[in-house]
């Protein structure tokens, strides 16, 4: 169980810091949750961004 927290984890850091990791992702037994967890963060990063727009927008 530790080891598929840590795969999402990574992958969800790894998102934020905008890199992906292709071996991880490829893992046979982590790579589910890494690439579950990268987009996790990818998701969050595009709600951020739409947040920021929607401020942005409503500025006039």
């Amino acid at each position: 169980m530790d080891d598929v927290l840590l795969a999402y984890s990574t992958g969800r850091a790894d998102a934020l810091a905008g890199e992906r990791n292709a071996d991880h992702a490829a893992h046979p037994a982590t790579g589910a949750d890494y690439r579950m967890g990268f987009l996790d963060g990818r998701i969050e990063i595009f709600r951020m961004l739409a947040g920021v727009r929607e401020i942005l927008d409503g500025s006039d």
